[in-house]
């Protein structure tokens, strides 16, 4: 499951990414991070990682710095 995850955000980051504006907020951007919480943590924790990340990338939130813990 971890590799079928891993290759959607290739594909996005490949194919879609490219059609939209820059817009988040953190670095590393949201879909590194996803790959690297996924890498690390793996399909569970990375996968609930990735989803709160997206949750805070909004126009309300501060963005900046942050890692993978």
């Amino acid at each position: 499951m971890k590799k079928k995850l891993i290759y959607l955000i290739k594909i996005y980051r490949k194919y879609i990414s490219p059609l939209k504006r820059p817009s988040c907020r953190f670095y590393p951007t949201c879909s590194e991070y996803a790959l690297e919480a996924l890498e690390k943590y793996g399909t569970v924790k990375g996968g609930i990682m990735s989803i709160e990340r997206l949750i805070r990338c909004n126009p309300f939130c501060k963005g900046g710095y942050d890692p993978v813990k």
